[in-house]
């Protein structure tokens, strides 16, 4: 029994084997030993499209401090709700700030009244001066007087101005039309101008402002193309913003600022693209990535997958005329779209490169090269014949390494 299962195991590993360099009895073709598939360069268009990590921040985000020291007697916003500039956001205890005020006034009625009088004796004066009655001292002290009450009538009227002014600190007013952030505090709690925590933050979102860096390698190198940096933002193109769950925002960007001090740090220059947000989908403070898309025309594109990477080097195996493989380095653009390499140097339009099986590959190795439609209709027939003899899964995946 056990020679006749050892027979039947060792019949089928022939038959496999067989098939390897040459069609199998059912009629599939399967790899030489020696065929790659090879393509030949050639230039075209691409659209190269590279993410940078973005902080996101309303136009306008600005922090609500209160000016006095005082409770919160009443809050009149909830957290989310829009606001617009002036409107009432908080009211503090006013109890000893409205004193303040009456007595202010009780200040500048008394004043008036010293001005007043002191206008009768000097108007006073001025007649019995006229007649010779009294001599100019007399005179002269009245008209001091008088203006002394003006002085003191100006000085009351702005000490009325001044607590009024303090009072109406207590009604704590948003400078901006936003969206209300978080409230820390409540009614009752004991606030101050000196408070580590604002009262909460109104975030202006009708625009967003995406923060994001850039090498200085690559600034430097779009500022020398365009031929100043405020050039190379104007020329850059619409940019896209990917949130945080993948999706792609719906409203285009536009790179509008660029910092002018570089991050020593990182080696990085801050960016600022800004959004339209009319639904108010994106919030101050969440985050996202930029996308910018890179044009080349006439470019040298080569997949990934037909590369290997050797220290922080990039090579492809380029088929000569003498059907031999060359183990080329070549220069790449930094910029990628995660599948396709635009090569700068290192390939010519004409070369052919091989794009599949490069584990198996050395330099100088003599191969027989095939297309990518054979490669497919091979790697199609083997799999047909791996599902007959149910033992081929890994005979495909060394095929396509």
């Amino acid at each position: 029994m056990k020679t006749k299962i050892f027979f039947s195991v060792a019949l089928t590993a022939t038959l496999l084997l067989s098939s390897c360099g040459k069609k199998s009895s059912g009629g599939l073709p399967a790899f030489a030993d020696n065929e790659y598939p090879v393509e030949t360069v050639q230039a075209q268009n691409s659209v190269m499209q590279t993410t940078y990590p973005a902080t996101l921040k309303g136009i306008q985000d600005v922090e609500i401090r209160p000016k006095v020291s005082g409770f919160i007697t009443k809050v009149n916003v909830r957290e989310g709700q829009t606001v617009g500039a002036g409107q009432v956001l908080f009211v503090l205890d006013n109890e000893t700030y409205q004193a303040a005020v009456r007595q202010a006034q009780a200040a500048v009625n008394t004043a008036q009244a010293n001005l007043n009088t002191a206008k009768l004796t000097y108007d006073n004066s001025k007649q019995l001066f006229d007649k010779k009655i009294i001599g100019d001292f007399q005179l002269q002290s009245a008209q001091n007087s008088y203006t002394s009450a003006q002085a003191a009538l100006s000085q009351a009227k702005a000490s009325l101005a001044s607590a009024k002014e303090t009072l109406s600190f207590c009604y704590v007013k948003s400078p901006a039309s936003g969206v209300i952030g978080e409230l820390p505090f409540k009614t009752g709690a004991l606030v101050s101008a000196s408070s580590a925590e604002p009262l909460t933050t109104v975030s202006n979102i009708s625009t967003i402002e995406a923060y994001f860096s850039m090498t200085e390698k690559d600034v430097l190198s779009m500022s020398k193309a365009a031929g100043s940096v405020q050039q190379a933002i104007a020329s850059m193109p619409v940019v896209k913003l990917q949130l945080a769950d993948g999706s792609i925002y719906n409203h285009p960007g536009k790179v509008t600022k660029v910092s002018g001090v570089i991050d020593a740090t990182t080696g990085s220059i801050q960016m600022i693209a800004q959004f339209s947000n009319p639904e108010k989908l994106l919030k101050s403070g969440g985050s996202g990535s930029v996308v910018i898309p890179t044009e080349n025309n006439g470019a040298i594109v080569v997949p990934m997958s037909a590369t290997v990477e050797v220290q922080n080097k990039i090579f492809v195996y380029v088929l000569g005329k003498d059907n031999k493989v060359k183990y080329t380095e070549v220069k790449v653009d930094p910029q990628n779209d995660g599948t396709n390499y635009v090569v700068t140097s290192g390939l010519k339009v004409g070369d052919r490169y091989v794009t599949n099986g490069l584990t198996k590959l050395s330099d100088g190795m003599e191969i027989k090269a095939i297309t990518k439609a054979q490669y497919e209709k091979k790697i199609q027939e083997a799999q047909e014949l791996g599902k007959a003899n149910g033992n081929a899964n890994d005979f495909i995946k060394a095929m396509k390494k």
